[in-house]
């Protein structure tokens, strides 16, 4: 990489590392320090763990398109302000009626998309694949980074404290986006990358991106479902809030160590892997239903279910993104990330929702039994997923002054181990879908010159 694409990759990582802090970083405390709320409840604490998942869900798709429209960088601006504004209503608020308020704004500054598209306007596409990968690297790090430092920051700064500190990385955000971030040097083919309006019907309804879509809506429902009642849990078994990062980074070293056996699993048996990771999950809620359940639960079962919880976790949010991306037509990865990222994003503010509801209205009790359904549920529908070859993508500069599409088509089409082809005549662009094995990148481009 040159100067320009290790300056973009770094300081977008940084943006999307701060963002994610911010949203994350709440989620191990919020259950705790709301007691002081005069309207604290369950349900309020779930909207609130959740709430940010609603408007990442209606608004991730639209701020995609509109980077496309009036450019990268004022819409993560406006993203960044939106979060800002959100952070510092959340740390200003007497009530949990404002958390949410501030919740649900910072949720509003929905801008993978734009960030994603700005990474590979700026890179060039021999380098583009490395800076991506920064980028979702620091993605990770940054949920596991901020479930280690919400309880340490909340013991000197507090709940508000929070919400103050994260409201300053967004403006640290915007620094970044102004005097940092390069500009777009060669505006990149973007149908891989931003969705497209015409394209999000076809992709809603298509049977196998449809259970990968609901597979992520499942997955990020229980993990807010899980920090809605951990912390509580510690608490109740004598581990303070300020010492809860001791319970979590033991737990996250283990899972990684696991999740590691599962890949190696995964190269002969990636089905069935996928079937024991969501097995892992109702393993974890059978035990926190045995919990609620007994008087006497000793604390190193709920370590061993944490444990199993991010083993499969950690499996599942690393490969479900990749099976969309194998899966997924060439050319509409764009527009099926997207969507995507939205049922992720609303599976967290569901998460919220049936913890509140359950909570309120029930039990606990209750509330593990319908996450146990739900795997149920999932595990019949996984039963339904294909398997699917791994794939390369490939984006071809087109002269359409020179060949038809249909001419380009065909002469592409002939391409050893081309398996997929869109042209894209207002970009100028082939979008391929390849065996890496058996394609080569020169034969494709001496077939269309």
């Amino acid at each position: 990489m040159n100067a320009t694409e290790l300056r973009a990759a770094l300081s977008l990582a940084s943006i999307y590392v701060m963002r994610m802090l911010g949203l994350f970083m709440v989620m191990p405390v919020l259950a705790i320090l709301a007691v002081d709320y005069p309207d604290f409840s369950a349900w309020h604490v779930g909207v609130a763990i959740g709430g940010y998942g609603l408007t990442q869900a209606i608004l991730q798709i639209p701020f995609g398109m509109l980077s496309d429209k009036i450019g990268r960088k004022p819409v993560i601006l406006i993203g960044l302000i939106f979060f800002a504004l959100g952070s510092f209503i959340a740390g200003y608020a007497d009530s949990m009626t404002w958390v949410i308020i501030g919740r649900v704004l910072q949720g509003a500054g929905a801008i993978a998309g734009a960030v994603m598209a700005l990474a590979a306007d700026v890179t060039r596409e021999t380098q583009r694949t490395k800076v991506m990968a920064i980028i979702g690297i620091a993605i990770g790090f940054s949920f596991y980074l901020a479930l280690l430092l919400g309880p340490v920051l909340a013991r000197d700064y507090g709940l508000s404290g929070l919400f103050f500190i994260t409201g300053g990385f967004s403006i640290a955000g915007m620094f970044l986006v102004l005097f940092v971030v390069p500009n777009a040097q060669n505006i990149a083919p973007s149908a891989d990358t931003l969705p497209r309006a015409e394209q999000v019907k076809r992709l809603l309804l298509h049977p196998q991106l449809k259970i990968l879509n609901l597979s992520v809506c499942f997955l990020h429902l229980f993990i807010t479902v899980l920090f809605v009642q951990l912390p509580g849990i510690l608490v109740a078994q004598g581990i303070a809030l300020d010492a809860q990062w001791e319970v979590y980074l033991p737990v996250l070293l283990v899972s990684i160590l696991g999740l590691m056996v599962f890949m190696r699993i995964a190269q002969k048996r990636a089905k069935i892997v996928l079937i024991m990771s969501i097995a892992t999950l109702m393993v974890c809620f059978n035990g926190l239903l045995a919990y609620s359940l007994s008087d006497d639960f000793a604390l190193w079962r709920i370590y061993l279910m944490v444990i199993v919880f991010f083993i499969g976790f950690n499996y599942l949010e690393a490969n479900i993104p990749a099976l969309v991306s194998a899966i997924a037509p060439a050319g509409k990865k764009g527009t099926a990330m997207g969507i995507y990222a939205s049922f992720q994003f609303f599976g967290a503010f569901l998460g919220g929702i049936i913890s509140g509801l359950a909570i309120d209205s029930f039990s606990p009790t209750v509330l593990y039994t319908v996450c146990i359904a739900i795997g149920v549920f999932w595990l019949i529908l996984i039963g339904n997923l294909r398997s699917h070859q791994r794939v390369k993508r490939v984006t071809l500069a087109l002269d359409l002054q020179k060949w038809s599409v249909s001419e380009l088509a065909e002469k592409l089409n002939a391409v050893t181990g081309v398996q997929d082809i869109t042209i894209v005549e207002n970009e100028n662009a082939a979008y391929l879908k390849v065996d890496a094995k058996a394609f080569a990148l020169d034969q494709a481009k001496a077939a269309i010159q």
